[in-house]
């Protein structure tokens, strides 16, 4: 949609919002994670009845809008990129997990995806204290605040659909929350929401807020339940590499020099190899460093027949990856002194401090 200004022949101008087809190249972009909206802006290409070339225009993208994407040469569409395209189109690997953090009072919806964790919605009631003889006054609040958490939860979340629930909280907050789910699909006859009890999922949080959630994600009972998704695949390899760093046996390294060393010397390819790289190495403005990373995931995948795994900066497995500078390695035998040459510093990737967890 464009706002386009006509002036008719006894010099009066009208406004109005026309549809229409545009080609730009892209010179800016924004995402906005709550909506799912991609903003992308840049100078329109070709001209049309409305436009000129070399004006400038914001496209939004958002779902169920067609658009095409095209990149310049055989080269902007490399293996990572395909890579994206192909997985963000695979409704298997984009497998959804739903997760309700709370506290009294407080309720914060979020859905993991592959790529990222994304707060839907934060609800928050106001519940009376137990004071004197006004428990009822609390209570009443109480049922208030799980009534519209389970509203909100409702018009998220596909009842059709089988996916893991967590719910999250100090206390009993979480126990309670879920008994009044399956109290409120039974007296009401919901039998999609009924059927949903073997996803429900309670688990203790130290608070309601969404940052409890990495802490959630990390326990054991957690991991079982989400044993098939990215996201558990991604924390257990990182679990994996903290572990073998810490027994300093040459099968563990990070930094893009040591890696690279590594991926040179034959230590990252078949028989139990791992490469781990973070998406924000392929979110770099420069063309040579995106593609100094490219190179190097077709190495170990295509040509030393190793594994490699993309993580993605917004869940907290590709968090701690960014610690240790966006790339780390699992070796099929150790090497050792890969740092012992003399240290520099690396501009394209940045400094880090590592820190074990």
């Amino acid at each position: 949609l464009r706002r386009v200004t006509t002036e008719s022949s006894t010099g009066s101008t009208s406004s109005a919002r026309v549809h229409i087809t545009l080609t730009i190249r892209v010179t800016g972009l924004d995402f906005d994670t709550q909506s799912s909206q991609l903003h992308v802006s840049g100078r329109i290409t070709e001209e049309t009845k409305y436009t000129k070339v070399g004006q400038y225009h914001t496209l939004d993208l958002e779902l169920q809008r067609n658009f095409t994407l095209e990149k310049d040469g055989e080269e902007g569409w490399d293996s990572v990129s395909r890579g994206i395209v192909k997985e963000a189109c695979d409704p298997v690997k984009s497998a959804d997990v739903w997760a309700v953090v709370m506290q009294e009072g407080v309720a914060n919806l979020a859905v993991l995806t592959g790529a990222r964790t994304v707060l839907r919605q934060r609800i928050e009631v106001s519940i009376p204290r137990k004071r004197g003889g006004r428990a009822g006054d609390h209570d009443k609040g109480l049922e208030k605040f799980f009534q519209t958490t389970l509203e909100t939860l409702l018009r998220h979340i596909d009842l059709n659909e089988s996916k893991p629930i967590l719910l999250a909280s100090p206390g009993f907050t979480a126990s309670s929350f879920q008994k009044y789910i399956l109290d409120t699909a039974t007296r009401t006859g919901n039998k999609p929401l009924l059927s949903q009890k073997a996803n429900l999922l309670v688990v203790h949080s130290s608070s309601g807020h969404l940052h409890a959630l990495n802490e959630i994600l990390q326990s054991s009972e957690v991991l079982v339940r989400l044993k098939d998704t990215q996201y558990a695949r991604e924390t257990k390899l990182m679990d994996n590499f903290m572990t073998l760093l810490r027994n300093d046996d040459g099968r563990a390294w990070y930094g893009p020099r040591e890696v690279e060393k590594a991926v040179e010397r034959g230590g990252v390819g078949r028989g139990g190899g791992v490469l781990l790289i973070s998406n924000t190495l392929f979110r770099a403005q420069d063309v040579v460093t995106r593609k100094r990373w490219v190179r190097l995931v077709d190495k170990v995948r295509d040509v030393e027949g190793g594994e490699v795994r993309v993580l993605s900066s917004e869940h907290e497995s590709g968090k701690r990856l960014d610690g240790l500078g966006s790339i780390a390695a699992i070796l099929t035998f150790p090497l050792e002194d890969l740092d012992s040459e003399e240290e520099e510093t690396d501009t394209e990737v940045g400094t880090f401090n590592p820190v074990l967890r």
